[in-house]
């Protein structure tokens, strides 16, 4: 009689597999958002974030000296790696213009006294306007600017030491008492591609999976498909092999699309790949499953896919607002955050990106990892009621 029973739940699997490819593969619909947003989104990012690090930023200099104290420090902002000096207009009004026409992203103002200051052991002060609603515009002017300013600057105090009567060794030391060195940890880059790439892939996965499964669901309500794969004999459809079934459709599909992005894509980009084969692995599996699971039971309770479709794209910002993707958990309201966990975009960003970029292990993510476990169980629970409701006002009509 069990074994009776079991070859019943196979063939229902087994049926529902079928069922839930040929649906996949015959909806140009459902193929875009599951095969090829995902290869063409990933791909779009990664060339958008492809030099990582902003460079060759024009910047203008409006030189009031006209000395070779100035001319020094306008070939040091042009020897800087990320800037470069492209307009010398003569008056502020002219750089203005530039600036707010977007041709330079910085302005630099050397007083018309900034030699003679210099000379007399005085503290020349020279202006800089950046535009620091631009963040990365601004940080990038920024940094090479006040490097360019704090250079110069230190060869004058070191000539004017060395003048009065103090060894090299000495004027040094002066000028920089402390030595310090950087070393880039994880992202020898320094560039924001390396740690949005992860995350990105992250909440591509999610956000395909809902919406893919959610077309799909609203498909079987429509024409009734629940109806047409009851086993012969059975009065409806088992609860479990129906889940299970769409479960394995979807992992074998991703199985295959991840294998390109995290073997061929992240290596053509030389995006940083730390994690192990087998932690990473480890890591999306329950990822995939809490995402599949979510899908299945949003997915029913939508009569059609239009609907569906229509709440997964408006759920679509706020999840990826949450989930630390897009802004560091940091700044996310910690209620907010922690209301976002129930998502598994949440936990998954987080855990990916440190077993990816840090080389964690699974134990250093376990946190993560347990809430995502924890979240697939609860929404196969919540998938497994949602199918077993939708049979039931089926098999009413």
């Amino acid at each position: 009689m069990k074994t009776q029973r079991f070859g019943v739940k196979w063939k229902e699997f087994r049926s529902v597999l079928r069922t839930e490819y040929s649906h996949i593969f015959h909806d140009a619909g459902v193929m875009l958002i599951l095969i090829f947003a995902i290869l063409i989104y990933t791909t779009v990012y990664a060339l958008a974030y492809k030099n990582q690090v902003v460079r060759n930023i024009p910047v203008a200099v409006i030189d009031h000296s006209q000395t070779s104290s100035s001319r020094k420090l306008i070939e040091t902002f042009d020897a800087e790696p990320n800037i470069f000096v492209s307009y010398t207009p003569p008056s502020m009004e002219e750089a203005k213009r530039l600036f707010f026409d977007r041709k330079v992203h910085g302005i630099v103002y050397i007083p018309h006294d900034y030699e003679k200051k210099l000379m007399r052991g005085e503290k020349a002060i020279v202006g800089v306007y950046v535009d620091a609603s631009y963040f990365l515009m601004y940080r990038q002017v920024f940094a090479d600017v006040v490097s360019g300013v704090t250079g110069v600057g230190g060869e004058v105090e070191f000539v004017r030491l060395l003048a009065s009567g103090a060894t090299i060794p000495q004027a040094e030391a002066t000028i920089n008492p402390v030595a310090y060195g950087v070393t880039n940890l994880f992202n020898p880059y320094g560039g924001y591609g390396s740690f949005v790439m992860p995350a990105i892939i992250i909440i591509i996965i999610q956000q395909t999976l809902l919406i893919g499964i959610g077309m799909i669901g609203g498909t079987w309500r429509e024409f009734g498909v629940y109806k047409r794969l009851c086993i012969p004999g059975e009065r409806r459809l088992s609860t479990l092999p129906v889940v299970l079934g769409k479960t394995v459709a979807y992992l074998s599909i991703y199985a295959v699309t991840l294998s390109y992005i995290l073997v061929v894509h992240y290596r053509w980009f030389h995006y940083p790949m730390n994690g192990t084969f087998l932690n990473i692995v480890g890591f999306l599996v329950p990822y995939m499953l809490a995402c599949i699971f979510l899908g299945i039971a949003i997915s029913t309770l939508f009569r059609y896919r239009e609907n569906s479709l229509l709440f997964m794209l408006w759920s679509s910002i706020p999840m990826l607002m949450i989930s630390g993707a897009s802004v560091p958990k940091e700044t996310i309201p910690h209620w907010l955050y922690e209301f976002g966990k129930i998502f598994p975009s949440s936990s998954g960003v987080e855990g990916f990106l440190r077993i990816q970029t840090m080389g964690a292990s699974l134990s250093d993510v376990m946190a993560q990892y347990g809430t995502l476990w924890i979240l697939a169980g609860i929404y196969l629970i919540l998938a497994c009621i949602g199918i077993r409701k939708v049979m039931d006002k089926t098999e009413k009509e």
